[in-house]
């Protein structure tokens, strides 16, 4: 018998659009859990749900392993998980109920089990853990297997009592990070995730975290686990982990997923010469503020330490929509960070955002010429997404339907009164996708031209497609211009 079968709720299968893409990342905040209720003397096994087929899955390591409590502990550090997708809260509720058929005690933590307490208690689940979730699943578990402590006493958690729910006071969060284990990645199915990645791109990318939170404050960010705090780990014990995973799991990449990735000063510098000292350099990826790749020889930094690509939160090509988000960033920094990353031979990603209120047709253009003169090698686009606890969310509120949670991540409904209707921004996905690889195409036929030794499959590829994309455009831009026409 087990102490605790962890899981977590995101289904890659039940994601169309990331399903396609296929670069599936292990649940880390879960692995994170799971080292330390081990690290405190707790049996534990892991159901991995990412490549699973679906919920029912799960019966089997609940035979297998015949845990006492099952921890559905969504991965913290996953944007997929953070969009609270609506599909993925129905698997919590089906994963929840199948533990509790095998006699589990039902444990849940999340963004969206935080959000929405009483919908959780009431599909089976016994206690939701509120805010950073290790240290009160720790002491959750001491009550729950060892006698040690009522429930009602530990910080950072709710559950039913007499019907009502309680919620007990706010846990504060971990500051000394390095004293975490690494998370506890022998759980994983590694050669499965290998197989996956080589088979679809040709190479093997895990990820790491090397910090908590962040201080910055734009308004339509939900930060329902951390707040406005933001805690790191010291240079060395960020190198310590990857050279541990270079050695045992030989990834070919590696994906930084924080929410800014070094923003402490000196903190790039030093792991710079840290990761090349100890020879522990995998090329990675990572998301970064325009702003602070600006600062004195950030990006000189990120190049010697291994970066291939820097994604930004450039948002948008309206400097007046980037102050009505209250961004803190201008559009020219987007286009010097931008310029200055490809001069160091670093790719450069954008995440856009439409649809904020008070986006007019003009703040649209401004964008898409953003786009074009800065040339991103890739683009994400989203809508403007009210979660609870933003000032964001507040403020469009009373235009709310039904719907509050996108289904899965393609969905892209606007769903609360934009200034257009929710198709005119899924035809301007498509389009603003569209343009950018046929500007891409087109640059690569000029480099061709002119330097015919950097003749390509990739190139050749870029240009096949800017052909395509020349041809689809203009019905896609006049369907635009009609639903712009439409009533919100």
């Amino acid at each position: 018998m087990t102490d605790v079968l962890f899981t977590h709720s995101y289904f890659l299968r039940f994601d169309p659009k990331e399903e396609s893409a296929m670069m599936p990342y292990p649940p880390l905040g879960t692995l994170y859990a799971a080292a330390v209720a081990r690290q405190h003397g707790y049996s534990v096994a892991l159901f991995d749900t990412m490549l699973a087929s679906g919920e029912d899955e799960i019966v089997r390591s609940l035979h297998s392993h015949r845990p006492r409590v099952l921890v559905i502990y969504d991965d913290d550090f996953n944007y997929l998980t953070k969009m609270c997708l609506s599909r993925m809260r129905e698997a919590a509720f089906r994963l929840s109920a199948l533990g509790k058929e095998s006699g589990c005690t039902i444990v849940v933590h999340g963004s969206d089990a935080g959000d929405h307490l009483g919908k959780y208690l009431d599909h089976q689940a016994d206690y939701v853990i509120c805010g950073e979730g290790e240290q009160t699943l720790v002491e959750l578990l001491g009550a729950l297997l060892r006698g040690t402590g009522s429930p009602a006493s530990i910080e950072g958690l709710a559950f039913r009592r007499e019907g009502a729910v309680v919620r007990t006071p706010p846990r504060k969060v971990l500051r000394d990070l390095d004293g975490l284990p690494f998370p506890a990645r022998d759980l994983l199915d590694v050669g499965l995730y290998r197989r996956t990645w080589k088979d679809r791109h040709g190479f093997f990318s895990l990820n790491m975290v090397t910090t908590r939170g962040c201080p910055f404050h734009c308004n339509w960010c939900a930060k329902p686990l951390y707040g406005q705090i933001y805690n790191c780990r010291t240079p060395e014990n960020v190198v310590r982990e990857m050279k541990s995973v270079k050695q045992t799991l030989h990834p070919d990449h590696l994906w930084f997923c924080d929410d800014i990735f070094g923003l402490k000063p000196g903190w790039i510098p030093a792991f710079a010469d840290l990761v090349r000292k100890e020879d522990a350099l995998i090329p990675f990826k990572c998301l970064a503020r325009v702003d602070l790749l600006l600062k004195e020889n950030t990006i000189d930094h990120l190049r010697k330490a291994g970066c291939e690509t820097v994604w930004v939160g450039a948002e948008s090509g309206s400097q007046k929509i980037l102050d009505a988000m209250e961004k803190g960033t201008t559009v020219q920094q987007i286009t010097e960070a931008s310029r200055k990353l490809k001069l160091a031979g670093i790719r450069v990603g954008f995440f856009l955002q439409y649809g904020y209120p008070g986006e007019t047709r003009d703040d649209i253009d401004r964008t898409l010429k953003m786009v074009k003169e800065c040339r991103p090698d890739d683009i994400g686009i989203s809508v403007s997404y009210p979660l609870p606890g933003t000032t964001f969310y507040d403020s469009v509120l009373r235009d709310l339907g039904e719907k509050r949670n996108w289904v899965d991540s393609r969905d892209l409904d606007l769903m609360f009164r934009g200034t257009f209707v929710p198709d005119f921004y899924r035809t301007l996905h498509r389009i603003t996708h569209k343009r950018l690889r046929f500007w891409q195409g087109l640059d690569a036929a000029r480099s061709i031209a002119f330097r015919p030794r950097e003749m390509s499959a990739q190139n050749l590829r870029r240009i096949v497609a800017s052909g395509y994309h020349f041809l689809t455009l203009p019905g896609l831009e006049a369907r635009l211009n009609t639903l712009a026409r439409e009533r919100a």
